[in-house]
Formats: C-alpha cells, sequence, structure tokens
C-alpha cells in the first residue's frame, strides 16, 4: 500500500531528519525549519516511503519538490507514483537533476531556475570581512559601532518574544500588508519562533539599542560544514544594523563551520545585488523539471 500525503507535523520531524542526514539535497529549502515555516503558505504535505520522503506543493500551484532520502539507492524511479506524466518538480539540486537525466534519458524537460540558487559564503569572510571585497561592508560596520551604543546577544527561549515583537515592527515600518510574500514570510518567522523548543538546531541573534531590539537574525544547520539564514531583519533606521548583525552572527554562531547559506534572491534585482555585494564562492543551483 502506498502511503498517503499528510500535513507537515513535529510528530514526524525525527523520521525527517534522519532522511535528511543520510541523503541531503544541501539545499536550504530542505532544513525542516523552512518547510515548517513555510508549509501553510505552499500548503505543503509529505509523504514517507520508507527510503524517501515525497513533498508537495498545493499552493499558488501544484507540483513537488524534490525527495528527500538516499538517491543513490533508489532502484526504479519509475516505480515512483509521483513519476507520472505531466509532472513538475520545482527546487531540484543539481545532483539529482544530473542523476534523473542519467536514470530516465530524456524523461525531463529541464530549465534553470537561478532565482531559487541559494548563495553560499565562506563563514569567515562574513566574520571578519577582509580585503578590499568588503570595504564598504566594513565601513558601513564600523559606523554602526561607533554611532550606537548596542548589545548583541545570542537568541535564548527567554527572548523570543523579544524577537516576535521586533519582527511585528519590522512589519509595520514596511507595510506587510500590502505585501503577500511579506505577509507570507511574517506568518513563517512567527511560526518557527512559536516552535523554537522544538525544532533542534535553531540559532539566532538579536541586536538591541538602548535596550530595544532593532535587528535579528534566524539560521539551522544544514549539515556539518553549513549554516543556513532564514530570516534576517533590521531596522532601517539604524545604518549599518544589517551590516552588524550579519557581521556579529557570522562571528559567533558562524565559528565551526565552513559555509553560510544566505538563501536565494527569488530573481528580485535588488535582493540580487544585495547578495552579490557579499561576494558569494558558489551557489546550490537548482532546477524546475517536468515530466513529459
Amino acid at each position: 500500500m502506498i502511503n498517503a500525503y499528510a500535513p507537515i507535523t513535529l510528530a514526524d520531524m525525527p523520521a525527517y531528519l534522519s532522511l535528511l542526514k543520510d541523503g541531503s539535497p544541501q539545499a536550504s529549502d530542505y532544513s525542516f525549519a523552512n518547510l515548517w515555516g513555510w508549509a501553510p503558505h505552499y500548503q505543503l504535505e509529505w509523504r514517507f516511503d520508507g527510503l524517501l520522503c515525497w513533498i508537495r506543493q498545493n499552493a499558488p500551484q501544484p507540483c513537488y519538490w524534490a525527495p528527500v532520502g538516499p538517491w543513490d539507492q533508489v532502484r526504479d524511479w519509475r516505480a515512483c507514483p509521483e513519476m507520472a506524466s505531466g509532472a513538475v518538480f520545482t527546487r531540484v539540486p543539481e545532483r539529482l537533476a544530473a542523476l534523473w537525466e542519467k536514470a530516465l534519458p530524456g524523461a525531463f524537460t529541464s530549465e534553470e531556475a537561478r532565482g531559487q540558487w541559494d548563495y553560499l559564503y565562506l563563514a569567515s569572510d562574513l566574520a571578519t570581512l577582509p580585503g578590499n571585497r568588503f570595504h564598504k561592508k566594513k565601513n558601513l560596520l564600523n559606523r554602526f559601532q561607533k554611532s550606537y551604543r548596542y548589545d548583541y546577544q545570542a537568541i535564548t527561549p527567554a527572548c523570543v518574544d523579544t524577537v516576535m515583537g521586533m519582527q511585528e515592527a519590522w512589519c509595520l515600518w514596511n507595510d506587510c500588508q500590502s505585501s503577500e510574500v511579506l505577509l507570507a514570510e511574517n506568518e513563517a518567522v512567527a511560526r518557527v519562533l512559536a516552535h523554537w523548543h522544538a525544532i533542534p538546531g535553531l540559532r539566532g541573534g538579536v541586536i538591541r539599542v538602548d535596550n530595544e531590539p532593532i535587528a535579528y537574525t534566524l539560521a539551522e544547520p544544514l549539515d556539518s560544514q553549513t549554516l543556513i539564514i532564514h530570516f534576517e531583519k533590521a531596522a532601517s533606521a539604524f545604518k549599518g544594523a544589517y551590516q552588524a548583525i550579519n557581521q556579529l552572527f557570522a562571528n559567533s554562531a558562524g565559528l565551526g563551520y565552513t559555509y553560510i547559506n544566505r538563501e536565494q534572491d527569488l530573481d528580485d534585482p535588488g535582493l540580487r545585488q544585495a547578495k552579490l555585494s557579499y561576494h558569494p564562492v558558489g551557489f546550490s543551483k537548482k532546477y524546475t523539471l517536468r515530466l513529459r
């Protein structure tokens, strides 16, 4: 019997994390916090078949994400019910796209999903901002440090409500009510923060000025080498606050990691320019595949 699709739950999180560890897609989309936070917006469901966890998106249009698990152990991909004619797979990591092309030659059309590519940075670069490449970033950081009496702390369960309060304030400053994307992101942040105690590995940092939070970041390990930044917000009234939360977090929580993954740019020109300005050392490439 084929297991049915069901909502993503905390109860099934250990089973998912086990598959993620054994067959990591190496993409931020597949971290549990990302699935959990964005599940309502995309109406995500999953199905466990023992070897793999299949992920189905129902909104704004139906499609599948890449399955999670030991891809190399699948003997017959055509036997998977998801592999039906016309099926669309989004956020497919480069390695799986190549594996499917080899296992099922000519079965897919493939499209490069540039807006979904994750940006990868050296953790040491973000922590130290070395050389002339980061001159402007360092100047903004120095300006912030000289202009404000600030305090940086790691996020703990005791200050989760404070971070949520800052997120709600950020939404007011940026008129989230007029943007479906920002409203969805606000819900994702709230959903992750509300279950901070239950999702393993979550970490973050918050900057306060005069005891008021003005910047925060939320992150999660992808693997032993890579830390993902899921959310990062700062009050625009404080010049250099974004550079400060970026550097302070990387210089504390980033220790011991080789890479920091700062997720996608979603084809937004401003966001793309901002992410490129931190000089990524690579990308986690993803594709959209359609079965003929």
